[in-house]
């Protein structure tokens, strides 16, 4: 009897362990926005086994994170934290992939000073979104007076400003770069990045962020992890390979030629932050959110629970 309890004990610890060394399963489902924020994915796209999907933007993306479509994803951070409060915190932060990529752009040889822009129209790609407001705050610490103008189509800014539309611009990438590239006499003026840093606010802000269903990161945290090393890994190579890396935007067909991925890189600040070394940069920013819009974020800051651990 003695002996048949020891067998049977021996069975259940072998099968525990067993248990404990199985690789989880599922499958993940990323959800990609074309784009320059989909650059860093590409390599992932071509190397890993996961579920890729594509959306155009981040209002077609966030539906499916919400219904479970879609496990892990990306969005800007005013839209992700709307929907953490919105919808009782099922969507947390799990790391940083982009931090701010804003340029002013000008024909306009007599721009090199926030101070400059006084009285100037200035075509904004981004109303109710990040440059609206990292904008907005920066002319109020200046106490400069400008008119943004929010009339043209973000993907349509770079041509208005070639043909003299518009003469100022405030813009992410890659239409920086579509600007200068199609006409020499364009140029990135300021960098908002570091007007905003001369205003107190932080250079490293960010831009996008990586999300995921509460639920899935709770019952898979070993995939999430995967992934994040996987991204990391697919951050590090974009960087190294450049060109490349613009190859495999187009080939996935991203949003993006090879050429204008290529050249966008250097200037698109890409980054792998976890949410731990980006909490504080991510509620500065969205504090200028509840400043200027508190709706936006769903009328306060994030609480705890959606930084992932």
């Amino acid at each position: 009897m003695k002996r048949s309890f020891l067998c049977i004990t021996f069975i259940l610890a072998a099968m525990a362990s067993f248990a404990s060394g199985t690789k989880d399963k599922a499958q993940i489902t990323v959800g990609i926005l074309n784009g320059p924020s989909a650059i860093p994915c590409a390599h992932l796209m071509e190397t890993e086994d996961m579920n890729f999907k594509t959306f155009a933007a981040a209002n077609q993306l966030l539906p499916k994170l919400i219904n479970g479509e879609v496990d892990i994803g990306f969005l800007p951070p005013n839209v992700a934290a709307k929907a953490y409060t919105a919808n009782k915190g099922s969507i947390v932060c799990i790391g940083v992939s982009g931090l701010g990529m804003l340029s002013l752009i000008t024909k306009d040889k007599n721009i090199s000073t926030v101070a400059d822009l006084e009285g100037k129209i200035i075509a904004v790609a981004g109303s109710g979104a990040t440059p609206e407001y990292i904008t907005r705050y920066i002319l109020q610490k200046n106490n400069v007076n400008a008119t943004l103008d929010f009339s043209i189509p973000n993907n349509e800014i770079a041509a208005a400003l070639i043909s003299g539309k518009v003469d100022y611009a405030i813009v992410p990438e890659p239409f920086a770069t579509v600007a200068c590239t199609k006409d020499t006499s364009v140029r990135r003026a300021l960098n908002i990045q570091s007007e905003f840093e001369k205003v107190g606010g932080s250079a490293s802000y960010p831009m996008t962020l990586i999300v995921a269903r509460k639920e899935f990161v709770q019952q898979h945290p070993s995939l999430v992890k995967t992934f994040l090393s996987a991204y990391q890994k697919s951050f590090n190579w974009t960087q190294a390979n450049q060109e490349q890396a613009g190859l495999a935007v187009e080939r996935i067909g991203l949003g993006l030629t090879a050429a204008l991925a290529q050249k966008a890189i250097p200037y698109a600040n890409f980054t792998y932050k976890t949410p731990s070394q980006a909490k504080q940069s991510i509620e500065s920013l969205l504090s200028l959110f509840l400043q200027f819009a508190p709706e936006s974020i769903g009328a306060a800051l994030p609480t705890d629970g959606f930084y992932f651990k």
